[in-house]
């Protein structure tokens, strides 16, 4: 059963600004240390460390055959998403270990020296600028043929390529929270019906899993066909759950398809925070709260010696302001002034202050849907999903509550503190079907609200034309889809000053609304909104006219409309297009008595008068 739910913060505790405050004043030196080495206090992560990402590639000579049209043959592809992935790791996870190996090589390079037609590009490092320069050496006409001079295309054991990976884990002292290696090949049978190299392959495949590792297959187009089954099907390693990407049937023939596989794969889901769901007494379901999208901003300056360019790191020490003695933490106490009297309290008081309760989630009722408004919503919502690793039973407890909330339209009240030392949050957990077809996902409700009026309004000519117009201008939106133009120049900027480019890369504002495309939909609607809207001598690009001097003695021109031209003009809506001298002249021609002097009151009276 597939189970979700979202999470939003509705109203903060009375108090918890005061508290907030607080915190944010008296830190702890512990705290900071914690959020130093990226662990949460209220989540407790099951793995800590860094993440570490093998490409094994396959430098067969099938492997450099352009496709049809002028397609890049399968290595150029699986070289311009080992660039890109090293150059996102370099922005996002700097410390992260990747590695670049070539398998069914005419030369060897490993560093045991024991592995023939292996081919060890990059070992297992953090990726740098001089890293992602040799990966662009190799992409392109010029790439396959130093890949050809370099490595060569000879004999192919992958079983010997993933004995050498896994040397390559083997020689790593780190902690490693996530092993993934990713087989890039567009050859689904490697040894050519070779028993004992299938067997040997299968052995190593089984003792990298066993390691933890998680092999990936990003399988490429081949004339006749690729076919999992026969034998990658024992290689790859099986989901890890129901969110991962299943092994895709199909073959990547198009560089989109092939870095949105590998990104699936390689993105991190990690929770911001574990915690228990108290339903009652002694009834408790693990959860785990995720962002579903976190706003980009630009990175934290670091400060850099100048004689040497290396990171320094600033120290804080705290010394008697009389002796000029040093003081241990011990020493130093902390006070608040209250009543005009200053209240001196120990660090284990202060921090008995700042504790509410244990991190979690207590529930404290069920409400109808219809109770939750929209200014209740006052910061992002999260996404919670059941922690069955936790607590055994969990998803399935979920997943009869998410049940049971979606049948009933209601939404679980709760009370959240998600982290230690923060003060309790109310929160809404509205549950959330998983949706199965994205295209038939309705994106928003048809038809529009009309406010601060009861009656139907005069100009239903002009808001029929802006709905079609609207309807026109409509696309599905994906957040995804706009970069920040500011965070992108900046990287493109740093990109060409760390890779020695003569100039950066331009960037397209996908922001900017795309006017050309606008007119080809719209096509004349523009044109006919304008007409029913504007005067006829309006025109927007023109200077304002002069403001008549104060005191003269010049009179107004009486100007007269006929009636035919007037009746038309409330047939269709169009009165607006008429001066205000205008249409008081009208309303002494026929008659009309107002007792207010601004148009839309003029324009009422001429309607009730004349559209009986």
């Amino acid at each position: 059963v597939s189970c979700c739910c979202c999470c939003c913060v509705l109203l903060t505790a009375p108090g918890a600004a005061q508290m907030a405050e607080w915190n944010a004043y008296y830190r702890n030196e512990d705290d900071e240390e914690e959020q130093e080495e990226g662990e949460q206090s209220g989540g407790d992560y099951k793995i800590t460390g860094r993440d570490s990402l093998v490409f094994l590639v396959d430098a067969s000579k099938e492997m450099f055959i352009k496709g049809e049209d002028g397609q890049p043959s399968n290595f150029d592809m699986t070289m311009q998403v080992v660039r890109s992935v090293y150059a996102s790791k370099i922005i996002s996870s700097h410390r992260d270990l990747m590695a670049l190996v070539f398998y069914g090589t005419e030369q060897s390079k490993d560093p045991s020296k024991s592995f023939k037609h292996v081919y060890v590009y990059h070992d297992l490092d953090e990726p740098g600028a001089k890293r992602v320069q040799e990966v662009d050496a190799l992409r392109g006409g010029k790439g396959a043929q130093l890949a050809a001079e370099t490595m060569g295309s000879g004999e192919t054991s992958l079983g010997d390529a993933l004995w050498c990976c896994a040397n390559l884990y083997s020689d790593i002292k780190l902690r490693l929270s996530h092993k993934r290696l990713m087989i890039f090949t567009c050859r689904d049978k490697p040894h050519e019906g070779d028993s004992v190299k299938d067997r040997q392959a299968r052995t190593k495949s089984g003792d990298l899993k066993e390691t933890g590792v998680i092999i990936d297959l990003m399988h490429l187009m081949k004339p006749d066909g690729f076919d999992v089954a026969p034998f990658f099907r024992d290689i790859i390693s099986p989901p890890e759950d129901e969110s991962e990407l299943g092994l895709q049937l199909e073959p990547c023939d198009k560089l989109e398809d092939l870095q949105k596989r590998v990104r699936a794969k390689e993105q991190k889901k990690r929770a911001q925070a574990r915690l228990h769901l108290c339903l009652g007494e002694g009834i408790n379901v693990a959860v785990g709260i995720y962002a579903t999208a976190v706003t980009a901003r630009k990175p934290a300056p670091i400060r850099l010696y100048r004689e040497t360019n290396e990171p320094v790191r600033s120290k804080t020490r705290t010394f008697h302001t009389q002796t000029g003695s040093l003081l241990l933490p011990s020493e130093i106490k902390k006070s608040q002034v209250y009543g005009k009297k200053q209240i001196v309290m120990e660090k284990d008081e202060v921090d008995a202050i700042k504790k509410f309760e244990d991190p979690g989630m207590f529930l404290i009722g069920f409400k109808p849907m219809e109770r939750l408004k929209r200014h209740h919503h006052i910061r992002p919502a999260a996404f919670i999903y059941p922690e069955e690793d936790e607590v055994k039973g969990s998803a399935c407890l979920f997943s009869a509550l998410l049940t049971k909330c979606h049948e009933r339209n209601v939404f679980a009240l709760c009370r959240c503190v998600s982290r230690r030392n923060y003060p309790p949050r109310f929160v809404a957990l509205v549950p959330q079907k998983e949706e199965v077809d994205e295209g038939k996902v309705q994106i928003s409700p048809s038809g529009d609200t009309l406010l601060g009026s009861t009656k139907e309004p005069n100009g239903k000519i002009q808001v029929d034309k802006m709905k079609e117009i609207v309807s026109k201008l409509r696309f599905k939106y994906r957040s995804d889809a706009f970069e920040n133009p500011v965070i992108q120049q900046q990287y493109r900027n740093l990109e060409a000053l760390a890779l020695d480019m003569m100039a950066p890369e331009d960037t397209e504002d996908l922001i900017m609304p795309k006017v050309d495309q606008m007119d080809q939909r719209l096509g004349p609607l523009v044109q006919e909104f304008k007409d029913l809207v504007y005067p006829a001598d309006y025109n927007p690009e023109g200077k304002p006219a002069a403001k008549r001097k104060t005191g003269g003695a010049e009179k107004k021109p009486k100007v007269e409309v006929p009636e035919d031209e007037l009746r038309a003009h409330v047939q269709n809506g169009t009165l607006g297009k008429l001066t205000v001298p205008v249409l008081k002249e009208a309303c002494k021609k026929f008659g009309v008595h107002t007792t207010g002097t601004k148009k839309q009151e003029l324009i009422d009276a001429l309607v009730d008068q004349l559209g009986q």
